[in-house]
């Protein structure tokens, strides 16, 4: 694997750090010392991982697609394997099998879970779930960036205006990303609360929502969506991810925009708004 491929890496483990760091001043604040150790495995697995990977010898091997795909795909395989030590040392004898599912569940945003009853996990547990998903949804979008060479121009188009990324160009459009899916995690959590989210789910939610997960802080989603005022604001939520965080990066980003630059994205609207007035209609 080249140079590049261990940055790459490198970086997102140092993320999952911070979010080991995270879950470990929860558990202390809140007094939740169940599984505090398993936090502590992943916070230095993750760091020393993630420094070892960025201190490697630079390479002036040409970076080709080929070798993006690899580190991507290696990125989906290796990642979970830390995330998966907080369920495989939890209290709830979870399998090295059982924690690595989950842990590529919440990675990949799909939602499968191997827990049966969700209000039996402690709620740290229930926040690294939701972190793993959070993070895979960050994943997802710097992968895009990282593979635009095989996607057509209207695709790159939307993130630069050059055509030809290079590196530092690779760094800017990333950072713009970073910053915005923080932002807009940060924007549904605040609106969540202020609709009277209990603390807790607006973080869970939040962080579901902006990575289209399929985790939920609870058993049934009825049991936190009580009001009617709850549901449509959820919704609401839910259109960020529905529509993509590009669109909000174009919003941002783009300089001379025009209508038929948005064409695909307005489409995606109607269609949206049909589907709902079918689904009232007929169900």
């Amino acid at each position: 694997m080249s140079y590049f491929g261990f940055v790459y890496l490198g970086i997102f483990s140092l993320i999952i750090s911070v979010l080991s760091f995270f879950n470990i001043i929860y558990s202390y604040y809140f007094n939740i010392y169940l599984s505090l150790d398993s936090y502590i495995y992943s916070l230095f697995l993750s760091l020393i991982i993630g420094l070892i990977f960025l201190i490697i010898k630079k390479d002036n091997y040409k970076i080709l697609i080929y070798h993006k795909i690899l580190v991507v795909f290696l990125g989906y395989l290796i990642l979970p394997l830390i995330i998966s030590i907080p369920f495989y040392f939890s209290i709830y004898n979870v399998s090295f099998l059982d924690a690595y599912f989950e842990s590529i569940s919440g990675f990949t945003s799909t939602g499968f879970t191997i827990f049966n009853n969700i209000k039996h996990l402690d709620e740290s547990l229930i926040l690294w779930r939701s972190s793993s998903q959070w993070v895979g949804g960050l994943y997802f979008l710097f992968s895009i960036i990282l593979l635009i060479d095989i996607f057509d121009n209207n695709l790159k188009k939307s993130l630069t205006n050059f055509l030809s990324f290079n590196k530092s160009e690779l760094l800017k459009q990333a950072f713009k990303i970073s910053i915005l899916y923080i932002l807009l995690t940060f924007l549904i959590f605040l609106i969540l609360k202020i609709f009277n989210f209990r603390l807790l789910n607006s973080f869970n939610l939040a962080m579901t929502i902006i990575s289209s997960g399929g985790f939920l802080p609870v058993n049934n989603l009825s049991n936190i969506v009580n009001s009617s005022s709850k549901e449509i604001i959820l919704s609401l939520m839910m259109l960020v991810s529905f529509f993509s965080i590009f669109l909000c990066y174009n919003l941002f980003f783009f300089k001379k925009k025009n209508i038929n630059f948005f064409q695909e994205d307005i489409y995606l609207f109607f269609y949206f708004i049909a589907l709902i007035i079918i689904f009232h209609l007929f169900f």
